[in-house]
């Protein structure tokens, strides 16, 4: 089993009424997901809001640990924890 970190920037966008999620960026490390969502802070990202996700993945497995949420900005889906 190979585990591996992913970090992972996920924007949201409102498409009408609807708060739907965007692109997921894969990030090479907190510092770096922790840039983007200073860029969405600062209103040079226009999105409704971002989540960062941590979790552990074992892709040839297909298996996904349990998402850790390191840092959330903006208008974003609630979450059941």
């Amino acid at each position: 089993m190979s585990l591996s970190e992913r970090i992972v920037f996920q924007p949201f966008v409102w498409r009408g009424t609807r708060l739907e999620g965007g692109a997921a960026i894969l990030c090479r490390n907190p510092e770096d997901a922790h840039r983007r969502i200073e860029k969405v802070r600062a209103g040079i990202l226009s999105v409704a809001g971002a989540l960062v996700v941590r979790m552990q993945v074992d892709e040839e497995a297909g298996d996904y640990g349990e998402p850790e949420f390191l840092e959330r900005i903006g208008c974003v889906p609630e979450m059941d924890e």
